[in-house]
C-alpha cells in the first residue's frame, strides 16, 4: 500500500492534466489506483486529452449548465457571499467525480489510448488544490 499526494496549481475555471505526475508515481506498483480531491468546488475526470477542444467545450458546457450566481436563472441560489462563481462551483461538483479508481498493473495505469487524468476546477480564482493518491 502506497499514498501520496499531488499539489495541482489553478489559474480559474477549466481542466487541469496532471497524468504525468500520476505516471511517474505508479512506475512502482500493481493494484486500485484511487485519486480524491480535497475540496468541494472541482472534479476529478479521466478524459481526452489528444484535442485540447474538448476540454474547452466540457468547460463551456458546464458554464452554460451552471451559470454564476449574477445569471439571473440563478436567483434561486442564497449561498452568494464568497462570490457569484462559489455555490455554481460546488453544483458542478457535486454533479461531477471527486474520486477516480484506474487498474495499475505492473506500474502501468490502464488508461485508453486518449485518456488522461485531470482536476476539472469551478472556481474563477486561483487555488493550490490537493488530490490523494492510494494504490493498493
Amino acid at each position: 500500500m502506497q499514498q501520496t499526494q499531488f499539489t495541482i496549481q489553478t489559474n480559474g475555471q477549466g481542466l487541469y492534466e496532471f497524468t504525468r505526475h500520476v505516471i511517474n508515481w505508479v512506475d512502482i506498483g500493481t493494484g486500485l489506483l484511487t485519486l480524491f480531491v480535497q475540496h468541494t468546488s472541482c472534479s476529478l475526470l479521466i478524459q481526452e486529452n489528444a484535442d485540447p477542444e474538448v476540454q474547452t467545450d466540457l468547460r463551456n458546457y458546464f458554464a452554460r449548465l451552471v451559470p454564476p450566481t449574477t445569471d439571473p436563472t440563478m436567483s434561486y441560489l442564497s449561498h452568494t457571499y464568497e462570490g457569484p462563481d462559489d455555490m455554481p462551483a460546488h453544483i458542478k461538483a457535486a454533479m461531477m467525480p471527486v474520486s477516480l479508481s484506474i487498474p495499475v498493473t505492473k506500474g502501468r495505469m490502464a488508461l485508453g489510448t486518449w485518456q488522461g487524468i485531470y482536476l476539472f476546477e469551478h472556481r474563477d480564482a486561483p487555488h493550490q488544490r490537493r488530490v490523494i493518491a492510494h494504490l493498493a
